[in-house]
């Protein structure tokens, strides 16, 4: 028969603590037996799933995530390694641009001379974009954060410095027609170039687009840095002209 150990022998000997084995008991990560008196004993079959928990958990994956992989089939957490590798090449991606960008920022420093300004701003953006990574996947379903992986292939700084041109210009133009009826001809090109950008991030499927209407829902929530990114485009009144406009495209079709 199996030796069984309580909560403290086996916390010692899989080097955890027993606070840690009490939350995974709660989210049902790993649920030990109970005696008559409600003391939780360990099988030592149990390690080996405790050593798999704390090898997902390494890898930044999310405890409830780790119980919807365990209580799937073994593709599930096929996929989500998949998925979690994805995003461990974005960040290392990430980090060797801020690099790149630091040695610019080295060989552009002569004695007497300060760095150029547009280096600086560049590894501060490389390192916010690296911070601000995680933040925004809560609003994503499994299957759109995989989608989204795939599409930041096509996120290059070039892209991106381009895209982020063309929002500014955009939300520039919206905020000169607020006047405008938003059925009229100049308020449904707007809407038109609105969706085109948007889709420009999304590719244009849906639960990517969903995930994205539940972040900008949640702009009062969004990290501090990420909202003073935004500043620029934080005027209530070209969001709700837009969505006016969409709505009246809609009206007329």
């Amino acid at each position: 028969m199996s030796k069984l150990y309580h909560v403290l022998e086996f916390a010692k000997l899989a080097g955890v603590t027993v606070r840690a084995l009490h939350h995974y008991d709660r989210l049902g990560l790993l649920k030990p037996n109970r005696t008559e008196t409600g003391y939780r004993l360990y099988y030592l079959r149990d390690l080996e799933r405790l050593e798999q928990i704390v090898a997902l958990k390494f890898l930044g994956i999310p405890l409830k995530q780790i119980r919807h992989m365990f209580e799937r089939s073994t593709s599930a957490m096929s996929d989500s390694l998949q998925m979690q590798r994805r995003v461990l090449e974005e960040k290392r991606r990430l980090l060797d641009s801020a690099i790149r960008a630091i040695e610019e920022a080295e060989k552009s420093t002569a004695p007497g001379n300060r760095p150029d300004s547009a280096i600086l701003k560049k590894i501060i953006e490389v390192i916010e974009m690296q911070d601000n990574m995680d933040w925004s996947k809560k609003y994503y379903s499994e299957e759109a954060q995989a989608k989204m992986e795939e599409r930041k292939k096509l996120w290059s700084p070039e892209n991106q410095e381009r895209w982020s041109k063309e929002w500014s210009d955009l939300f520039r133009d919206v905020e000169a027609a607020l006047g405008e009826d938003p059925a009229s001809a100049r308020a449904q090109a707007l809407a038109a170039r609105w969706k085109k950008l948007v889709e420009g991030f999304t590719g244009g499927d849906q639960q990517i687009t969903a995930g994205l209407g539940k972040m900008y829902q949640d702009r009062p929530n969004w990290p501090a840095n990420m909202q003073q990114r935004m500043q620029p485009f934080s005027n209530k009144k070209v969001w709700e002209f837009i969505q006016k406009a969409f709505a009246a495209g809609k009206t007329a079709s």
